[in-house]
Order: structure tokens, then sequence, then C-alpha cells
């Protein structure tokens, strides 16, 4: 298997996309944090000490996925033109979904993913000290595509 990452020596390297054309690329990812029932209540009730959870964490989501080529080194950044944060609450866990949208050169999963889990860490952060039970888990790319324009 040949990885894109390296040269010919084994050194990680960003990979050149000069030579690609520009085209839309959307992505979509999501994940999900386990909480206890009461945990979610407050939430809903908005009774979390530190503020407005779904809120706040939707904002640090989505700033979080505008900030993924400076937090993972060989990530290109890239033009991004949308990236949006849903939170579904659900019994026992939130189940955050993030979709970025870009025209560019590389393809935009990374921001994807990364506003799900900046998302799922503001969560967390904001409800730690109610709940020491939490999981972050399942963090996965659902699809990604690309458009030639």
């Amino acid at each position: 298997m040949e990885f894109s990452h390296l040269d010919n020596e084994g050194n990680a390297v960003m990979v050149d996309v000069s030579a690609k054309p520009k085209v839309k690329r959307t992505a979509r990812a999501e994940g999900k944090i386990y909480l206890k029932s009461n945990t979610i209540k407050m939430i809903k009730d908005q009774l979390i000490k530190k503020g407005d959870v779904l809120t706040v964490a939707k904002i640090a989501g989505i700033s979080g996925g505008k900030r993924t080529a400076d937090l993972i080194p060989l990530c290109h950044n890239i033009s991004i033109d949308q990236i949006s944060v849903d939170i579904a609450i659900n019994q026992d866990h939130l189940l955050i979904t993030g979709s970025t949208v870009c025209t560019d050169k590389t393809g935009i999963e990374m921001e994807a993913l990364t506003a799900v889990s900046i998302t799922a860490l503001t969560v967390y952060d904001m409800c730690k000290a109610v709940d020491k039970e939490m999981r972050i888990t399942d963090i996965h790319l659902l699809e990604k595509t690309k458009e030639i324009l």
C-alpha cells in the first residue's frame, strides 16, 4: 500500500494538489456522546452552569472545523463555503452531525470530522461537573462527494 503523505524516504509530507482542478466537495460526519439521562434533562432545561450547551457546542464545532488545517499538520488549508452542526437529543446520547461544503482542490472530510469532534468535546467540557460517565464514541465519515464544475 502506498501512502500519499510519505515521500520516497518515508518522511511525512503535505500532498501536492497544485495540478488538481477545483471542484465542489461535500462531506458529512457523525459521532455520539453518551450521557446520563439526568444530564440530558439538564441540557434540555438549560440547567448546566456553563450555559446553553447545545448552542455553545454547535458554535465551537463550526469554529473547530474552520481551524482544521491549524490542528492537523498535513491537512490543506482550504476555502470553506459552509459548515453546519446538528445535535439530535436521544434518550441516552446526543447524535452530532457535521456537514461541510467547499469548492477546492482537495476534500473537506477532515473539517466535517473535526467539527463533530470539537462539538462532542465541548459538550463533555460543559457537562463534566455533573456527569463523570460521559463517553464520546463512533466518530466517523458518513459520506463525501465531489462534483466537477
